[in-house]
């Protein structure tokens, strides 16, 4: 979930995010550390939105806060749509990270999966602010795997865990460390059909407000 402001007179389109961390694995440097990654995943491309016949660059602008003094009455009671709160630990109810939903600003990461230039928290935030995984998982021949293809996703051999794998065998899915933020991410989160304020402001995503306990 964030926050967009348009300046339209530096022709910016700001997507703002406060991710504040908890739990058993959740430190300072890591909190930093996972904003500074969205944001350089998503700011890599250098995405352009039009609204309104007015082009925009879009920038992800992401705070990292660990939060060891977080309650669950203060995810419950949040009415700032740049929050979003994130557990960390060692291990996951799932096995992987997640969120809770399309458009959402609450999840659980499970450490493994942020660490050696992970694109795990980059994809997670990519469903926060309202992207699905795509309906074709089949991806041969279309090159660099999209920030929003799912582990198991079949791509061309580059991208695969084992580049000499053929299909069906062990290491022939993609390798979550290729994905990338692409343009066609930026035309799927529709920022043209949001609804801004008069101050240029509008929402991103929903409060889904869940306080996750440790696994």
């Amino acid at each position: 979930m964030g926050e967009v402001e348009i300046i339209s007179v530096k022709g910016l389109l700001v997507i703002h995010g406060s991710l504040f961390f908890y739990g058993r694995a959740a430190t300072d440097n890591l909190s930093r550390q996972i904003a500074e990654d969205i944001a350089l995943h998503w700011n890599e491309p250098g995405g352009r939105v039009q609204i309104r016949q007015q082009w925009y660059d879009v920038h992800f602008q992401m705070e990292g806060i660990f939060a060891p003094w977080l309650t669950p009455l203060m995810v419950y009671e949040n009415t700032n749509p740049r929050n979003n709160y994130f557990r960390i630990e060692n291990e996951s109810p799932v096995e992987v990270s997640f969120v809770d939903g399309i458009g959402c600003n609450t999840g659980y990461f499970k450490l493994g999966n942020l660490l050696q230039s992970s694109t795990t928290a980059a994809h997670e935030f990519g469903h926060s602010i309202g992207l699905k995984h795509p309906a074709v998982l089949d991806i041969r021949g279309k090159g660099i795997p999209g920030i929003m293809y799912p582990r198991g996703t079949i791509v061309d051999q580059p991208f695969q865990y084992n580049p000499a794998a053929q299909v069906g065998e062990p290491g022939s899915t993609i390798n979550p460390h290729t994905r990338k933020v692409l343009q066609q991410d930026f035309e799927m989160l529709q920022l043209n059909k949001l609804l801004y304020n008069q101050r240029g402001f509008a929402v991103l995503g929903d409060f889904t407000s869940v306080w996750h306990q440790a696994f």
